[in-house]
């Protein structure tokens, strides 16, 4: 909007006169609308010359500014094009430029602003349970106590019972026909660490086909326990996936995918060189883009808590759309028929990120 300063208004047809001006009667007067009958457009002889020659002086304000104006006259630019038979002063182009730039120059400076990183343990401040207070500390110390191993599960009981047997197994050599038994044992151990309620050994020896005897599963739990030198208390991928699903803001969708995913590196020897939190960060990165068919998935704020940009997770993202792929195939099809159920969402049935594939 511009406002002219002095200067006659027989040439501005689209002047907007204050509504308390005394110069002329009122709209609606029986007056002012006889004057009217008789009024007759000026000859350009008689308008006033003080026009002529003056600089009219001329700046933009906002409406804050003009409201205290009393002797100023209003130009609306749009209506005063509509109303000139000629163009725009050269003053209102420019000053419209100006906006112009200015707005363009606002869209270049939001698309520049980065993603920004969200607090996901605002929303928990009131739940004990959560432990915000110490939820960062507990994390540090997984990342510093994490190792390698080979498989990841859904709950903190199978996750515990497939690093048991892998550690196990680093330390003592055993032959094919006690692997079985390694296997029951190590649920044994998990059960009275993580379970309030731990299953009988006799109800193990059941998954067996009694295979083996009551004496030799204690026996096998006395020689696990010395090996692992007593030490249960590991971080497992299950605390890094529900930190980071939290991080992604995941729904149920999300989550069940991404489990499935994790669970179906279990029997893949080569996802034993990835520590945990990176296969945790790596399965709900590949479950983003299976679900949603786009590369740009993680956000600031997922990386900001799981420490992994998206070019640290692509290898094993890779890995895991492999796996994905030859999921329902194979004898060992158990996690896949296991996530095609309705318990599960039928994600299984979700399309592979194969375009990872091809990055």
């Amino acid at each position: 909007m511009v406002i002219k300063m002095g200067g006659s208004k027989e040439n501005y047809p689209c002047l907007i006169r204050p509504s308390s001006f005394q110069e002329g009667p009122r709209m609606g007067d029986a007056k002012f609308v006889q004057e009217m009958g008789h009024n007759h457009r000026l000859v350009l002889g008689d308008i006033d010359q003080n026009v002529v020659g003056v600089t009219l002086n001329h700046f933009v304000v906002n409406e804050a500014e003009f409201k205290g104006l009393d002797d100023s006259t209003i130009i609306d630019v749009e209506e005063c094009e509509d109303a000139s038979d000629g163009g725009v002063p050269m003053f209102v182009k420019h000053t419209e430029d100006m906006l112009d730039e200015i707005d363009r120059m606002e869209e270049i400076e939001m698309e520049d602003v980065e993603d920004p990183v969200i607090d996901v343990d605002s929303s928990d401040l009131k739940d004990p349970l959560a432990v915000v207070e110490y939820i960062d500390d507990i994390i540090a110390y997984c990342r510093k106590t994490e190792v390698h191993y080979k498989f990841e599960l859904m709950d903190e009981t199978l996750f515990l019972t497939v690093d048991l047997i892998d550690r196990f197994l680093e330390r003592q050599t055993v032959i094919r026909k006690k692997l079985q038994l390694v296997g029951l044992t190590a649920i044994l151990l998990a059960c009275k660490y993580e379970e309030v309620s731990v299953p009988l050994v006799e109800d193990l020896l059941l998954l067996s086909d009694k295979a083996y005897t009551r004496k030799e599963v204690i026996d096998m739990e006395r020689l696990m326990v010395n090996k692992l030198q007593f030490n249960l208390s590991v971080p497992t991928p299950y605390v890094f996936m529900r930190r980071f699903l939290k991080a992604a803001q995941s729904n149920q969708k999300l989550e069940l995918l991404s489990f499935f995913i994790i669970e179906l590196c279990l029997v893949e020897y080569e996802m034993l060189k990835f520590p945990p939190s990176l296969l945790a960060a790596a399965a709900i990165y590949t479950a983003q883009c299976s679900l949603y068919y786009s590369f740009k998935q993680w956000s600031r704020t997922s990386e900001w808590y799981t420490r992994y940009s998206q070019d640290q997770l692509l290898e094993c993202s890779k890995l895991m759309v492999t796996f994905h792929q030859k999921a329902g195939t194979g004898k060992l099809n158990g996690v896949h028929r296991k996530y095609s159920t309705w318990k599960f969402g039928h994600v299984a049935k979700a399309e592979p990120a194969r375009f990872l594939l091809d990055l």
